[in-house]
This record gives C-alpha cells, structure tokens and sequence, in this order.
C-alpha cells in the first residue's frame, strides 16, 4: 500500500487548508492513521490521529484548529486544518499502521506555509 498526501501551499494566518492522504489500497485494515509534521530544525511531531474506530486525538497545538478524520470509502484520511499560525509552517506526512505484525506505511511529505 502507497500513501500519497497532497493539499499543502501557502496560506495567510487565520487562513484554512485541507490536507488528503490517498491510499492506494483500502485503509479498512488500517487500526489507526496519523498526521506528523517536521518544521526545519525539529523533530517530527504527532498532529492528530485517528482510530479504525473513528476515535480522534490532537496535538495540544492544534486542538481546536484541526479536524482528522477517514472515509474508508475513498480509502482517504483528512486533515482539516483551520485558523493557521506561522508556527504550523512544517512539511506534513500520513502513516497508518497495522497492529497485527506492526506493520507502518508513510507517505511522502506536503509543504505547509503559513505567512504572518
């Protein structure tokens, strides 16, 4: 399975953005999928993550702002992402993982920008 995330540009603060991940397979078997980001100089961070069983988690920085979530159906996940801050500026990355055999699968990155 190939994830292909897409969505990213440059934006203004206070602006929105939606992020996709597209699987080339179906997602059903997927237990839980995830946003990261990695800003220049840091370390990749959790943003949001969504279970097989729609339960969500964010990021203290995004809570509130950004809204994860998965149509099966398209085999796609989302990240909606409202109210940006020049501080969300990072390349974005989808994984989804696979419990049984701890199997991981990411996606390649999409550029973010937010411009104060």
């Amino acid at each position: 399975v190939q994830l292909q995330a897409c969505g990213g540009g440059l934006v203004q603060a206070g602006g929105s953005l939606r992020l996709s991940c597209a699987a080339s397979g179906s997602i059903f078997s997927f237990n839980a999928m995830y946003w990261y980001r990695q800003a220049p100089g840091k370390q990749r961070e959790l943003v949001a993550r969504i279970t097989d069983g729609g339960a969500t988690h964010y990021a203290d920085s995004v809570k509130g702002r950004f809204t994860i979530s998965r149509d099966n159906a398209k085999n796609t996940m989302y990240l909606q992402m409202n109210s940006l801050k020049p501080e969300d500026t990072a390349v974005y990355y989808c994984n989804a993982f696979i419990l049984q055999g701890s199997v991981n699968y990411w996606g390649q990155g999409t550029q973010v920008t937010v411009s104060s």
